[in-house]
């Protein structure tokens, strides 16, 4: 594997959970569990905190996290991690949540698999099956739908693709918010304009594709929980802490 740089965006001002980064869990923040798990990650050389508030850069320092110190304004993690990107040197770069502190190594590392295989690749994602019928209606899960090589067609918050025929059946995918690029490619990604479907959707992926740009999804099983509001935080605290 080569040497990747993880950045994990953590911001302080989150709508539905203020702190999130810093709320306990397990007897940590919830930010040092995602940092220590990207850590065992085979293509990690560096993983650096990217945030904007004092109070999440004075704890990551404190558990001996790497941290850098972002604007407050950035729109999305993308530009978060490319902000930090322009000032460091390596060719991959991995945007990791914040809060998913069940983040599997494994999986950072399967994002970045196809970018080690093919030159050609500027930007890998993941996914996997949607099992559970109640996450097609549910806007918080998106969707992808990714052609017969592996590469997204078009992600969504809608139930995609739509399918007519029950009988025809097939499976659908729920998309997986792990990002693996190529520096410069990440770099002329945040230089470009924001666009329609990106902001209909709110989704940063979509302003790739609406760009011409292609996106490899790679399959996992699952998807670890993410921490979006404090009522995920406490379905999380009742599973038995990692490594236990």
């Amino acid at each position: 594997m080569p040497n990747a740089i993880i950045v994990i965006p953590a911001r302080y001002a989150s709508t539905r959970f203020p702190g999130k980064p810093l709320a306990e869990i397990w007897g940590k923040p919830l930010v040092q569990h995602v940092y220590e798990r990207a850590r065992q990650a085979r293509c990690c050389r560096r993983v650096i905190i990217a945030t904007d508030d004092d109070r999440i850069a004075r704890a990551a320092e404190g558990f001996g996290a790497e941290v850098a110190l972002t604007a407050g304004d950035h729109v999305s993690g993308t530009d978060r991690v490319a902000e930090v990107a322009r000032g460091i040197e390596g060719e991959l770069v991995v945007n990791v949540q914040g809060d998913e502190p069940l983040i599997e190594p494994a999986s950072i590392d399967a994002a970045v698999g196809p970018l080690v295989e093919d030159p050609a690749i500027a930007m890998g994602t993941l996914c996997c099956p949607i099992e559970d019928v109640g996450e097609l209606a549910n806007p918080n899960v998106v969707k992808v739908v990714v052609d017969r090589e592996g590469f997204a067609l078009y992600f969504s918050r809608l139930p995609i693709p739509f399918v007519r025929d029950q009988q025809s059946g097939g499976m659908r995918y729920r998309h997986i918010g792990l990002y693996a690029y190529r520096r410069e490619f990440l770099l002329e990604l945040a230089a470009l304009p924001p666009t329609p479907l990106e902001r209909a959707e709110k989704l940063e992926q979509l302003r790739a594709l609406e760009h011409g740009h292609r996106i490899r999804v790679v399959m996992v099983e699952t998807a670890s929980p993410g921490v979006d509001t404090p009522e995920d935080l406490e379905r999380l605290r009742t599973m038995r802490p990692p490594g236990r």
